[in-house]
């Protein structure tokens, strides 16, 4: 699967390249014999309008066979956010294949 990763209203570094790249990966022991084409993933900062400091959010698309898996977490931490994504991402992968007998 390949990975194209995006940084929105921040600086995106190595280290936040590798950690989500990490996590990426993480999944392909669930998509199993799925096919996945490529994988958006987005990482940034809110609107600069919080009162409170940053809040960070991650959003994954995934387009498999006849679906768009997408989903979006936000989180006063980014790596929290990163987590939380993939973590909803492994459950969506899991019911799309329940639900297609895959």
């Amino acid at each position: 699967m390949k990975t194209q990763i995006k940084g929105t209203n921040m600086e995106l570094t190595e280290p936040i390249k590798g950690y989500v790249q990490q996590k990426i990966d993480m999944l392909d022991k669930y998509l199993g014999n799925l096919t996945v084409q490529i994988a958006d993933i987005e990482v940034g900062v809110e609107n600069n309008h919080h009162q409170h400091g940053d809040i960070f959010f991650c959003e994954i698309n995934m387009a498999v066979p006849g679906d768009l898996l997408r989903v979006r977490k936000v989180e006063e931490d980014l790596y929290k956010a990163i987590d939380k994504a993939k973590d909803h991402m492994k459950e969506m992968i899991i019911k799309h294949k329940d639900k297609h007998n895959i």
